[in-house]
């Protein structure tokens, strides 16, 4: 197993690609969803929207304070 503790955001970020995440926001807020791919210092997450809709978000690894896989069921 790994230690992400010891792991930057920017090293999360890149080994959860394709995988669903839940990244917690330094402003309090948690957003969850499939990283697309990281970028120009930002990590770009599709999340779902409702119904049948989803959207393409980004966030600043500034503004990320921590990165984690789901979990298995």
């Amino acid at each position: 197993m790994f230690m992400q503790g010891q792991m930057s955001i920017q090293q999360k970020a890149m080994m959860f690609i394709g995988r669903p995440v839940g990244i917690s926001l330094r402003n309090g807020q948690g957003v969850s969803g499939v990283i697309c791919t990281v970028q120009g210092g930002e990590v770009y997450i599709m999340q779902y929207m409702y119904a049948s809709q989803f959207a393409t978000f980004h966030y600043s690894f500034n503004d990320i304070n921590d990165i984690l896989p789901y979990p298995a069921c």
